[in-house]
Protein backbone atom coordinates (compact mmCIF):
# COMPACT_ATOMS: atom_id res chain seq x y z
CA UNK A 1 0.00 0.00 0.00
CA UNK A 2 1.43 3.51 -1.14
CA UNK A 3 2.32 5.87 2.10
CA UNK A 4 0.71 8.90 2.91
CA UNK A 5 2.97 12.37 2.90
CA UNK A 6 2.29 12.42 6.47
CA UNK A 7 4.16 8.32 6.97
CA UNK A 8 6.63 9.38 4.50
CA UNK A 9 7.66 12.57 6.90
CA UNK A 10 7.60 10.06 10.53
CA UNK A 11 9.31 7.51 8.91
CA UNK A 12 12.45 6.45 9.85
CA UNK A 13 14.44 6.95 6.60
CA UNK A 14 16.22 3.75 7.35
CA UNK A 15 13.48 1.91 8.09
CA UNK A 16 12.71 -1.56 7.32
CA UNK A 17 9.62 -0.83 5.09
CA UNK A 18 12.30 -0.88 1.44
CA UNK A 19 11.38 -4.28 -0.49
CA UNK A 20 15.63 -3.34 -1.57
CA UNK A 21 18.60 -2.18 -1.01
CA UNK A 22 18.95 1.70 -1.59
CA UNK A 23 22.39 3.74 -1.83
CA UNK A 24 23.10 6.99 -1.88
CA UNK A 25 23.66 8.72 -5.21
CA UNK A 26 23.63 12.35 -6.56
CA UNK A 27 22.27 13.25 -9.77
CA UNK A 28 21.83 16.38 -9.96
CA UNK A 29 19.89 16.69 -13.60
CA UNK A 30 16.44 14.35 -13.29
CA UNK A 31 13.99 15.62 -16.58
CA UNK A 32 10.90 14.15 -15.43
CA UNK A 33 8.13 14.27 -18.17
CA UNK A 34 4.12 13.75 -18.48
CA UNK A 35 3.77 15.51 -21.61
CA UNK A 36 2.26 18.75 -20.18
CA UNK A 37 5.32 20.34 -18.64
CA UNK A 38 8.61 19.00 -18.19
CA UNK A 39 10.46 19.16 -14.05
CA UNK A 40 14.09 18.79 -13.31
CA UNK A 41 15.37 18.04 -9.72
CA UNK A 42 17.95 15.71 -8.08
CA UNK A 43 18.12 12.10 -7.32
CA UNK A 44 19.15 11.13 -3.67
CA UNK A 45 19.30 7.29 -3.34
CA UNK A 46 18.50 4.91 -5.58
CA UNK A 47 17.73 1.05 -5.43
CA UNK A 48 16.70 -1.47 -8.39
CA UNK A 49 12.93 -0.98 -7.63
CA UNK A 50 13.19 3.15 -7.48
CA UNK A 51 14.67 6.19 -6.28
CA UNK A 52 14.28 9.33 -4.42
CA UNK A 53 14.00 12.85 -6.00
CA UNK A 54 14.55 15.80 -3.62
CA UNK A 55 11.73 18.40 -4.56
CA UNK A 56 9.80 21.02 -2.83
CA UNK A 57 7.23 20.33 -5.28
CA UNK A 58 6.62 16.60 -5.84
CA UNK A 59 4.01 15.14 -7.67
CA UNK A 60 0.64 13.67 -6.61
CA UNK A 61 1.18 10.24 -5.05
CA UNK A 62 -0.12 7.91 -8.32
CA UNK A 63 0.94 10.44 -11.28
CA UNK A 64 3.17 8.18 -14.11
CA UNK A 65 5.28 9.87 -16.16
CA UNK A 66 8.62 9.15 -18.10
CA UNK A 67 12.02 9.70 -16.26
CA UNK A 68 15.39 10.42 -17.73
CA UNK A 69 18.86 10.73 -16.89
CA UNK A 70 22.36 9.98 -16.83
CA UNK A 71 24.09 7.56 -13.99
CA UNK A 72 26.95 8.54 -12.62
CA UNK A 73 29.82 5.73 -12.11
CA UNK A 74 30.09 3.02 -12.48
CA UNK A 75 27.65 3.06 -14.74
CA UNK A 76 27.92 6.31 -16.55
CA UNK A 77 25.22 5.43 -18.62
CA UNK A 78 21.42 7.20 -19.38
CA UNK A 79 18.54 5.68 -17.78
CA UNK A 80 15.20 5.79 -19.50
CA UNK A 81 11.97 4.51 -17.60
CA UNK A 82 8.04 5.18 -16.55
CA UNK A 83 8.07 6.01 -12.90
CA UNK A 84 4.72 6.29 -10.46
CA UNK A 85 5.49 8.71 -7.42
CA UNK A 86 4.69 6.07 -4.87
CA UNK A 87 4.69 8.47 -1.67
CA UNK A 88 5.20 11.92 -1.35
CA UNK A 89 7.24 14.08 1.67
CA UNK A 90 6.06 17.88 1.53
CA UNK A 91 8.18 20.51 2.75
CA UNK A 92 7.66 21.08 6.27
CA UNK A 93 9.71 23.65 8.64
CA UNK A 94 9.58 21.26 11.97
CA UNK A 95 11.26 18.30 9.64
CA UNK A 96 14.82 16.98 9.71
CA UNK A 97 13.81 14.81 6.27
CA UNK A 98 14.11 16.57 3.13
CA UNK A 99 10.95 17.38 0.64
CA UNK A 100 10.47 15.32 -2.47
CA UNK A 101 8.77 12.35 -3.83
CA UNK A 102 9.45 8.21 -3.81
CA UNK A 103 9.31 6.89 -7.47
CA UNK A 104 8.59 3.56 -8.38
CA UNK A 105 10.35 1.90 -11.87
CA UNK A 106 7.88 0.55 -13.81
CA UNK A 107 9.95 -0.32 -16.89
CA UNK A 108 13.16 -0.42 -15.86
CA UNK A 109 15.25 -2.89 -18.93
CA UNK A 110 16.15 -6.43 -16.52
CA UNK A 111 19.82 -6.14 -17.34
CA UNK A 112 19.81 -2.57 -15.70
CA UNK A 113 17.87 -3.22 -12.65
CA UNK A 114 20.49 -6.52 -12.32
CA UNK A 115 23.05 -3.68 -12.65
CA UNK A 116 21.77 -1.49 -9.67
CA UNK A 117 20.88 -4.22 -7.72
CA UNK A 118 24.32 -5.98 -7.78
CA UNK A 119 25.75 -2.36 -7.26
CA UNK A 120 23.55 -1.31 -4.22
CA UNK A 121 24.19 -4.82 -2.53
CA UNK A 122 28.05 -5.03 -2.84
CA UNK A 123 28.43 -1.69 -1.43
CA UNK A 124 25.95 -2.81 1.40
CA UNK A 125 28.35 -5.93 1.86
CA UNK A 126 31.47 -3.55 2.20
CA UNK A 127 29.66 -1.77 4.83
CA UNK A 128 29.51 -4.62 7.15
Amino acid sequence: MPRTAQQADTDNPTGDRRRNLRKPLLVQRVRLDDGRRVFFGYAKNISQSGMFISTVNPRRQGEQFDVEMILPAPFEMPLSCRCEVLWVRDFRKSSNLEPGMGLGFLDLPDELVAKIGAWVEADEERSE
